[in-house]
């Protein structure tokens, strides 16, 4: 992906979603991200 690329996809984004959701977006997204990755290197589900 090229830079132009990711830009365009943010504006879209932003467009879509508007700028006061963004923030609580991007924060359930991080979480979301987190607990995967918590998931991921669970030793119980190895």
């Amino acid at each position: 992906m090229s830079v132009i690329e990711i830009i365009l996809i943010g504006v879209v984004v932003i467009l879509i979603f508007g700028g006061k959701k963004l923030p609580e977006l991007m924060r359930g997204l991080g979480s979301s991200i987190k607990e995967f990755k918590k998931a991921k290197d669970d030793p119980i589900n190895k």
